[in-house]
């Protein structure tokens, strides 16, 4: 696990994990530049319980931070860990057996329940599980829960860890890398929950993040044509880059649109509406020329029942009729449907990370 200003779930998430059944591991929590009380937490912990093993670094990125974590691990397995999720108790043991039983295996993930940051369920997100289905998903988005993994460590040692030119996207980029010399496999039972909050990634970091996974796509098809990869030596995954790499202009347009959209969906679906209605109209207010027309009708739909939600009515109003203008189709569908749509009866629900 690595910390840095994330004391408001930090115990849960610690707790979670010392509550294992499966009992034999080292918990390596490495916190690199806390400000907040996070230091303080882990170290409660760490002096009742001597598998939490507490190391500081100076501040540095995610993928960096990662990898000093690894390097420190002393098994024969990395679990990876996530500071604001929560563990299920049998997630240990159900995927260090599977690992047992499946030698050819790098990495294994599971299932997970979504929940926000009062714990409150938003219904369960699976994934491929299946070695060919993972494979076959991975190079158009990524297939697991990161924080849900296990990861055989020769394997995570083998690919040289995390590359942080692709944070925060270094995860996609990881998998990718393993999956071309072992196995992948998810496991269907629900082994994380796994929370989403207005605390995450920022929108801007949101789309260091697509264009993070539009290079781990495109460093994997250079690999794959037995060329060298690309960015072993690169240092700023920026549009420009992937430019030069064959990655058009209007495709990482079409990419950041659709992941910026999930990311307002997922806002939505945690109580953040101001924050998801400012997303929505920045979004709206920037150049979308390469972007379908029916994703940019359903962003001003669901802008209008924002507004609504606000007691805006005519601002909404007039929102929703510019996007039936755009989307005439949106028109048809029966009056109850839409009225409940503006009342927020059908509840908005998060989609996966890479689902469409």
């Amino acid at each position: 696990m690595v910390v840095c200003n994330v004391e408001r779930f930090l115990a849960e998430s610690i707790e979670s994990v010392l509550r294992q059944t499966y009992t034999e591991f080292e918990f390596i929590i490495v916190d690199f530049g806390s400000t907040d009380k996070s230091k303080a937490i882990i170290s409660r912990y760490a002096s009742k319980d001597s598998r939490v093993k507490f190391n500081e670094i100076p501040h540095c990125g995610l993928a960096e931070a990662r990898n000093a974590a690894s390097s420190r691990a002393q098994g024969e397995y990395i679990a990876v860990m996530d500071a604001d999720d929560v563990a299920l108790p049998n997630r240990l043991s159900a995927e260090v057996d599977f690992m047992e039983k499946h030698p050819d295996v790098g990495l294994v993930g599971g299932a997970t329940e979504w929940i926000d940051a009062a714990g409150k369920g938003w219904g369960i997100h699976n994934c491929p599980t299946e070695d060919c289905e993972i494979k076959s998903a991975l190079p158009v988005y990524h297939p697991f829960f990161h924080p849900a993994l296990l990861i055989r460590r020769r394997a995570f040692e083998l690919v040289g860890g995390y590359r942080s030119a692709f944070a925060p996207a270094e995860d996609y980029d990881l998998t990718m890398r393993i999956s071309e010399h072992y196995g992948c496999a998810n496991l269907k039972q629900v082994v994380l929950q796994y929370r989403i909050h207005t605390y995450q990634l920022s929108l801007q970091k949101r789309t260091q993040q697509t264009l993070g996974k539009l290079a781990a796509q495109a460093s994997a098809l250079s690999r794959e044509s037995g060329k060298p990869d690309p960015f072993n030596t690169v240092a700023e995954i920026t549009p420009a880059v992937l430019a030069q790499l064959g990655v058009a202009h209007a495709k990482q347009q079409r990419e950041v649109a659709l992941d910026r959209y999930q990311w307002i969906r997922n806002m939505c679906s945690v109580g953040g509406h101001s924050l998801a209605l400012g997303a929505a109209l920045e979004m709206l207010q920037s150049d979308l020329e390469h972007v379908e027309r029916w994703l940019i009708a359903d962003l001003r739909l669901l802008a209008a029942r924002l507004y609504w939600r606000q007691g805006k009515f005519a601002r909404s109003c007039l929102t929703a009729a510019h996007a039936f203008v755009m989307r005439p189709i949106i028109g048809g569908r029966p009056a109850k449907q839409l009225l409940r749509r503006f009342q927020f009866l059908n509840r908005l629900q998060p989609t996966s990370p890479g689902e469409r």
